[in-house]
Protein backbone atom coordinates (compact mmCIF):
# COMPACT_ATOMS: atom_id res chain seq x y z
CA UNK A 1 0.00 0.00 0.00
CA UNK A 2 3.21 2.19 1.01
CA UNK A 3 4.26 1.32 -2.18
CA UNK A 4 1.49 2.65 -4.84
CA UNK A 5 1.09 5.72 -2.24
CA UNK A 6 4.98 6.23 -3.19
CA UNK A 7 4.31 5.26 -6.46
CA UNK A 8 1.66 7.62 -7.06
CA UNK A 9 3.62 10.70 -5.05
CA UNK A 10 6.19 9.89 -7.64
CA UNK A 11 4.03 10.34 -10.76
CA UNK A 12 2.88 13.39 -9.37
CA UNK A 13 5.78 14.97 -7.62
CA UNK A 14 5.72 18.17 -10.18
CA UNK A 15 1.83 19.27 -9.35
CA UNK A 16 2.90 18.51 -5.59
CA UNK A 17 5.37 20.99 -5.59
CA UNK A 18 3.60 23.12 -7.74
CA UNK A 19 0.56 22.89 -5.40
CA UNK A 20 2.67 23.68 -2.62
CA UNK A 21 4.11 26.81 -4.06
CA UNK A 22 0.76 28.34 -4.87
CA UNK A 23 -0.40 27.69 -1.45
CA UNK A 24 2.77 28.94 -0.01
CA UNK A 25 2.57 32.28 -1.94
CA UNK A 26 -0.93 33.05 -1.35
CA UNK A 27 -0.40 32.34 2.81
CA UNK A 28 2.56 34.45 2.46
CA UNK A 29 0.89 37.04 -0.16
CA UNK A 30 -2.08 37.00 2.49
CA UNK A 31 0.25 38.15 5.02
CA UNK A 32 2.04 40.72 3.26
CA UNK A 33 -0.94 42.23 2.26
CA UNK A 34 -2.72 42.37 5.95
CA UNK A 35 0.46 44.04 6.72
CA UNK A 36 -0.15 46.71 3.77
CA UNK A 37 -3.96 47.17 4.83
CA UNK A 38 -2.80 47.64 8.62
CA UNK A 39 -0.06 50.10 7.37
CA UNK A 40 -2.64 51.97 5.27
CA UNK A 41 -5.46 51.83 8.35
CA UNK A 42 -2.89 53.31 10.49
CA UNK A 43 -1.95 56.22 8.34
CA UNK A 44 -5.27 57.20 7.56
CA UNK A 45 -6.32 57.47 11.21
CA UNK A 46 -3.26 59.16 11.60
CA UNK A 47 -3.83 61.55 8.61
CA UNK A 48 -7.45 61.58 9.60
CA UNK A 49 -6.45 62.74 13.75
CA UNK A 50 -3.82 65.36 11.90
CA UNK A 51 -6.45 67.11 9.86
CA UNK A 52 -9.08 67.07 12.75
CA UNK A 53 -6.25 68.60 14.73
CA UNK A 54 -5.68 71.37 11.85
CA UNK A 55 -9.32 71.96 11.70
CA UNK A 56 -9.99 72.47 15.34
CA UNK A 57 -6.80 74.78 15.74
CA UNK A 58 -8.46 76.52 12.48
CA UNK A 59 -11.48 77.30 13.94
CA UNK A 60 -10.33 77.99 17.31
CA UNK A 61 -8.11 80.34 15.58
CA UNK A 62 -11.00 82.28 13.51
CA UNK A 63 -12.82 82.81 16.95
CA UNK A 64 -9.63 84.79 18.31
CA UNK A 65 -10.03 87.03 14.87
CA UNK A 66 -13.42 87.68 15.74
CA UNK A 67 -12.76 88.34 18.97
CA UNK A 68 -9.44 90.68 18.48
CA UNK A 69 -11.56 92.33 15.74
CA UNK A 70 -14.26 93.70 18.69
CA UNK A 71 -11.82 94.35 20.80
CA UNK A 72 -10.04 97.12 18.69
CA UNK A 73 -12.94 98.72 17.53
CA UNK A 74 -13.14 101.20 20.22
CA UNK A 75 -9.51 102.20 19.36
CA UNK A 76 -10.09 102.68 16.05
CA UNK A 77 -13.35 104.52 17.01
CA UNK A 78 -11.78 106.96 19.36
CA UNK A 79 -8.99 107.41 16.95
CA UNK A 80 -11.60 108.50 14.37
CA UNK A 81 -13.54 110.58 16.13
CA UNK A 82 -10.55 112.08 18.25
CA UNK A 83 -9.75 113.18 14.39
CA UNK A 84 -12.87 114.23 13.00
CA UNK A 85 -14.61 115.30 16.26
CA UNK A 86 -17.63 116.22 15.12
CA UNK A 87 -19.28 116.88 19.06
CA UNK A 88 -17.08 120.03 19.30
CA UNK A 89 -18.82 121.59 16.49
CA UNK A 90 -22.83 120.56 17.35
CA UNK A 91 -21.82 121.97 20.54
CA UNK A 92 -20.84 125.37 19.20
CA UNK A 93 -23.88 125.00 17.21
CA UNK A 94 -26.01 125.14 20.24
CA UNK A 95 -24.45 128.22 21.88
CA UNK A 96 -26.38 130.20 18.26
CA UNK A 97 -22.86 131.28 16.97
CA UNK A 98 -23.16 134.13 14.55
CA UNK A 99 -21.10 131.98 11.45
CA UNK A 100 -23.69 129.08 12.17
CA UNK A 101 -23.71 128.51 8.58
CA UNK A 102 -19.98 128.23 8.14
CA UNK A 103 -20.24 125.28 11.42
CA UNK A 104 -22.75 123.40 9.59
CA UNK A 105 -20.82 123.13 6.63
CA UNK A 106 -18.28 121.56 8.16
CA UNK A 107 -20.52 119.65 10.11
CA UNK A 108 -21.50 118.16 6.89
CA UNK A 109 -17.92 117.42 5.39
CA UNK A 110 -16.96 115.98 8.66
CA UNK A 111 -20.12 113.88 9.50
CA UNK A 112 -19.77 112.45 6.19
CA UNK A 113 -16.43 111.53 6.10
CA UNK A 114 -15.46 110.45 9.43
CA UNK A 115 -18.88 107.57 8.51
CA UNK A 116 -17.13 106.65 5.04
CA UNK A 117 -13.63 106.14 7.03
CA UNK A 118 -15.49 104.56 9.87
CA UNK A 119 -16.46 101.48 6.92
CA UNK A 120 -13.53 101.82 5.04
CA UNK A 121 -11.67 101.38 8.12
CA UNK A 122 -13.42 98.54 10.14
CA UNK A 123 -13.29 96.36 6.42
CA UNK A 124 -10.02 96.70 6.70
CA UNK A 125 -9.40 95.79 10.26
CA UNK A 126 -11.28 92.77 9.47
CA UNK A 127 -9.46 91.78 6.57
CA UNK A 128 -5.80 92.78 7.97
CA UNK A 129 -6.44 90.51 11.07
CA UNK A 130 -8.03 87.58 9.43
CA UNK A 131 -4.33 87.77 6.94
CA UNK A 132 -1.90 88.48 10.21
CA UNK A 133 -3.74 85.96 13.05
CA UNK A 134 -3.93 82.72 10.25
CA UNK A 135 -0.14 83.44 9.24
CA UNK A 136 0.76 83.47 12.85
CA UNK A 137 -2.17 81.16 13.40
CA UNK A 138 -0.33 78.51 10.47
CA UNK A 139 3.14 78.85 12.28
CA UNK A 140 1.64 78.19 15.49
CA UNK A 141 0.43 74.62 14.17
CA UNK A 142 3.67 73.57 12.58
CA UNK A 143 5.37 74.52 15.84
CA UNK A 144 3.38 72.49 17.80
CA UNK A 145 2.58 69.65 15.14
CA UNK A 146 3.84 66.29 16.29
CA UNK A 147 6.99 64.98 14.74
CA UNK A 148 7.95 68.17 14.38
CA UNK A 149 12.41 68.30 13.50
CA UNK A 150 13.31 72.00 13.87
CA UNK A 151 13.46 72.97 17.35
CA UNK A 152 13.52 76.48 16.43
CA UNK A 153 10.11 78.10 17.20
CA UNK A 154 8.60 79.55 13.74
CA UNK A 155 6.76 82.17 15.52
CA UNK A 156 8.47 82.67 19.19
CA UNK A 157 5.69 84.97 21.49
CA UNK A 158 7.96 88.07 20.82
CA UNK A 159 7.77 87.88 16.88
CA UNK A 160 4.13 87.37 17.62
CA UNK A 161 4.08 90.63 19.73
CA UNK A 162 6.16 92.56 17.43
CA UNK A 163 4.85 91.90 14.37
CA UNK A 164 1.28 91.86 15.46
CA UNK A 165 2.00 95.72 16.57
CA UNK A 166 2.21 96.45 13.22
CA UNK A 167 -1.64 97.23 12.90
CA UNK A 168 -1.25 100.59 14.61
CA UNK A 169 0.07 101.83 11.51
CA UNK A 170 -3.65 101.09 10.39
CA UNK A 171 -4.51 102.99 13.68
CA UNK A 172 -2.41 105.74 13.01
CA UNK A 173 -0.61 107.08 10.27
CA UNK A 174 -2.44 104.73 7.70
CA UNK A 175 -5.80 106.23 8.77
CA UNK A 176 -5.06 110.00 9.28
CA UNK A 177 -4.02 109.59 5.18
CA UNK A 178 -7.00 107.32 4.57
CA UNK A 179 -9.01 110.78 6.79
CA UNK A 180 -7.50 113.49 4.37
CA UNK A 181 -8.20 111.14 1.44
CA UNK A 182 -11.68 110.26 2.08
CA UNK A 183 -12.32 114.19 3.32
CA UNK A 184 -10.94 115.58 -0.35
CA UNK A 185 -13.57 113.31 -2.00
CA UNK A 186 -16.40 114.04 0.11
CA UNK A 187 -15.84 117.95 -0.29
CA UNK A 188 -15.80 117.54 -3.91
CA UNK A 189 -19.00 115.36 -4.03
CA UNK A 190 -20.70 117.32 -1.32
CA UNK A 191 -19.37 120.68 -1.10
CA UNK A 192 -21.69 121.80 -2.98
CA UNK A 193 -24.98 120.75 -2.05
CA UNK A 194 -27.00 122.94 0.12
CA UNK A 195 -28.17 122.13 3.81
CA UNK A 196 -31.38 122.90 2.88
CA UNK A 197 -31.78 120.43 -1.00
CA UNK A 198 -33.47 117.18 -0.23
CA UNK A 199 -32.23 114.30 -0.84
CA UNK A 200 -33.45 110.67 -1.05
CA UNK A 201 -32.17 106.88 -0.36
CA UNK A 202 -31.15 106.67 -4.09
CA UNK A 203 -29.18 110.33 -3.72
CA UNK A 204 -27.54 109.47 -0.80
CA UNK A 205 -26.49 106.20 -2.53
CA UNK A 206 -25.52 107.49 -5.36
CA UNK A 207 -23.02 110.18 -3.51
CA UNK A 208 -21.51 107.45 -1.33
CA UNK A 209 -20.63 105.53 -5.02
CA UNK A 210 -19.27 108.71 -6.24
CA UNK A 211 -16.83 109.15 -2.99
CA UNK A 212 -16.14 105.39 -3.34
CA UNK A 213 -14.99 105.95 -7.09
CA UNK A 214 -12.70 109.25 -6.22
CA UNK A 215 -10.93 107.25 -2.99
CA UNK A 216 -10.63 103.87 -4.87
CA UNK A 217 -9.41 104.87 -8.19
CA UNK A 218 -8.70 108.72 -7.82
CA UNK A 219 -4.85 107.94 -5.42
CA UNK A 220 -2.35 106.00 -7.01
CA UNK A 221 -2.02 104.42 -3.25
CA UNK A 222 -4.01 101.33 -3.36
CA UNK A 223 -6.26 100.55 -0.30
CA UNK A 224 -3.71 98.01 1.52
CA UNK A 225 -0.96 100.86 1.85
CA UNK A 226 -3.62 102.21 4.57
CA UNK A 227 -2.97 98.85 6.56
CA UNK A 228 0.57 98.34 6.26
CA UNK A 229 3.40 100.27 6.16
CA UNK A 230 4.93 100.53 2.57
CA UNK A 231 8.31 102.03 3.20
CA UNK A 232 10.81 99.90 4.74
CA UNK A 233 10.50 98.20 8.24
CA UNK A 234 12.59 100.36 11.01
CA UNK A 235 13.84 96.98 11.88
CA UNK A 236 15.73 97.16 8.45
CA UNK A 237 17.41 100.36 9.52
CA UNK A 238 19.38 98.70 12.07
CA UNK A 239 21.08 96.38 9.64
CA UNK A 240 24.07 94.65 11.93
CA UNK A 241 22.19 95.16 14.51
CA UNK A 242 19.28 93.10 13.95
CA UNK A 243 18.38 90.21 16.44
CA UNK A 244 17.22 86.89 15.11
CA UNK A 245 13.90 87.68 16.10
CA UNK A 246 14.07 91.19 14.16
CA UNK A 247 14.67 89.24 10.64
CA UNK A 248 11.85 86.72 11.52
CA UNK A 249 9.44 89.83 12.41
CA UNK A 250 10.73 91.11 8.82
CA UNK A 251 10.33 87.81 7.16
CA UNK A 252 6.06 87.89 8.61
CA UNK A 253 5.60 91.30 7.62
CA UNK A 254 6.99 90.69 4.01
CA UNK A 255 5.01 87.47 3.89
CA UNK A 256 1.93 89.95 5.04
CA UNK A 257 2.55 92.59 2.03
CA UNK A 258 2.08 89.94 -0.14
CA UNK A 259 -0.56 88.34 0.53
CA UNK A 260 -2.22 92.05 1.06
CA UNK A 261 -0.51 92.44 -2.60
CA UNK A 262 -2.74 89.61 -4.06
CA UNK A 263 -5.40 89.55 -6.29
CA UNK A 264 -7.04 87.53 -4.06
CA UNK A 265 -7.30 90.00 -1.15
CA UNK A 266 -7.99 92.98 -3.31
CA UNK A 267 -11.90 90.75 -4.28
CA UNK A 268 -12.20 89.80 -0.57
CA UNK A 269 -11.75 93.63 0.58
CA UNK A 270 -14.01 94.70 -2.30
CA UNK A 271 -16.86 92.47 -1.08
CA UNK A 272 -16.66 93.51 2.48
CA UNK A 273 -16.51 97.08 1.14
CA UNK A 274 -19.59 95.79 -0.90
CA UNK A 275 -21.18 94.44 2.06
CA UNK A 276 -20.16 97.22 4.33
CA UNK A 277 -21.59 100.14 2.22
CA UNK A 278 -24.84 98.43 1.84
CA UNK A 279 -25.25 97.28 5.55
CA UNK A 280 -24.75 101.71 6.22
CA UNK A 281 -27.59 102.23 3.32
CA UNK A 282 -30.28 99.77 5.15
CA UNK A 283 -29.05 101.68 8.43
CA UNK A 284 -30.25 104.67 6.60
CA UNK A 285 -32.93 103.85 5.18
CA UNK A 286 -34.87 103.31 9.11
CA UNK A 287 -34.51 106.70 8.95
CA UNK A 288 -36.44 107.26 5.00
CA UNK A 289 -40.05 105.94 5.76
CA UNK A 290 -42.57 107.42 5.23
CA UNK A 291 -44.81 108.73 8.16
CA UNK A 292 -47.24 105.94 9.19
CA UNK A 293 -49.99 108.95 9.28
CA UNK A 294 -49.39 109.92 6.00
CA UNK A 295 -52.42 109.55 3.48
CA UNK A 296 -50.87 110.15 0.47
CA UNK A 297 -50.11 106.52 -1.73
CA UNK A 298 -48.17 104.30 -0.36
CA UNK A 299 -45.06 103.42 -2.41
CA UNK A 300 -42.91 100.38 -2.57
CA UNK A 301 -41.42 99.76 0.24
CA UNK A 302 -38.28 98.91 -0.86
CA UNK A 303 -38.63 102.18 -3.08
CA UNK A 304 -34.80 104.27 -2.52
CA UNK A 305 -36.29 107.49 -4.05
CA UNK A 306 -39.91 107.14 -1.89
CA UNK A 307 -39.16 109.53 0.68
CA UNK A 308 -36.44 113.17 0.33
CA UNK A 309 -34.84 114.68 3.81
CA UNK A 310 -33.37 117.88 3.78
CA UNK A 311 -29.35 117.58 3.76
CA UNK A 312 -29.61 119.35 7.29
CA UNK A 313 -31.77 116.78 8.55
CA UNK A 314 -29.55 113.75 6.87
CA UNK A 315 -26.06 114.85 8.58
CA UNK A 316 -26.97 113.98 11.61
CA UNK A 317 -28.14 111.14 11.03
CA UNK A 318 -24.99 109.80 9.05
CA UNK A 319 -22.36 111.60 11.73
CA UNK A 320 -23.96 108.81 14.37
CA UNK A 321 -23.72 105.92 12.14
CA UNK A 322 -19.98 105.19 13.45
CA UNK A 323 -21.52 104.15 17.07
CA UNK A 324 -23.03 101.21 14.65
CA UNK A 325 -20.02 100.57 12.27
CA UNK A 326 -17.27 100.37 14.99
CA UNK A 327 -19.30 99.33 17.51
CA UNK A 328 -17.69 97.05 20.18
CA UNK A 329 -20.85 94.50 20.82
CA UNK A 330 -21.55 92.38 17.70
CA UNK A 331 -23.74 94.59 15.33
CA UNK A 332 -25.12 93.62 12.13
CA UNK A 333 -22.66 95.69 10.22
CA UNK A 334 -19.60 93.87 12.04
CA UNK A 335 -21.74 90.04 11.75
CA UNK A 336 -21.76 91.07 8.47
CA UNK A 337 -17.72 91.01 7.51
CA UNK A 338 -17.13 88.83 10.15
CA UNK A 339 -19.18 85.85 8.40
CA UNK A 340 -18.75 86.75 4.87
CA UNK A 341 -18.41 83.80 2.79
CA UNK A 342 -15.42 84.82 1.10
CA UNK A 343 -13.58 86.33 3.87
CA UNK A 344 -13.88 82.61 5.40
CA UNK A 345 -12.80 80.92 2.26
CA UNK A 346 -9.99 83.51 2.15
CA UNK A 347 -8.66 83.30 6.02
CA UNK A 348 -8.82 79.34 5.18
CA UNK A 349 -6.25 79.60 2.48
CA UNK A 350 -4.14 81.92 3.75
CA UNK A 351 -3.78 79.39 7.06
CA UNK A 352 -4.09 76.18 4.86
CA UNK A 353 -1.00 77.79 2.97
CA UNK A 354 1.13 78.66 6.46
CA UNK A 355 0.45 75.76 8.06
CA UNK A 356 1.88 73.54 5.95
CA UNK A 357 5.35 72.25 6.20
CA UNK A 358 7.61 73.82 3.26
CA UNK A 359 8.63 70.70 2.21
CA UNK A 360 5.08 69.24 1.07
CA UNK A 361 4.55 73.04 -0.56
CA UNK A 362 7.52 72.44 -3.19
Amino acid sequence: MFSSVWNFVKRHKRKFIFTGAVVGGVYFLGKYAQKKIREIQEREATEYIAQARRQFHFESNQRTCNITVLSMLPSLREAIVNQLNSESLTGLLKTRPVNKLEIWEDLKIISFTRTIVAVYSTCMLVVLLRVQLNIIGGYLYLDNSVGKQEKTPLAPPNVQQQYLSSIQHLLGDGLTELMMVVKRSVQNSLGGVSLKQSLSLLEVEQQLAWIRADVEGGSERPLSWYMLADDENTLADQACGLTENDVTTIKLLNETRDMLDSPDFSVVLNACLHRGFSRLLDNLAEFFRPPPHDSAPRPAPDSLSAVSLPLAKIIPIINGQINTICSDTPSHFVQDLLMNSQVKEFAANVYDTFSTPQELQK
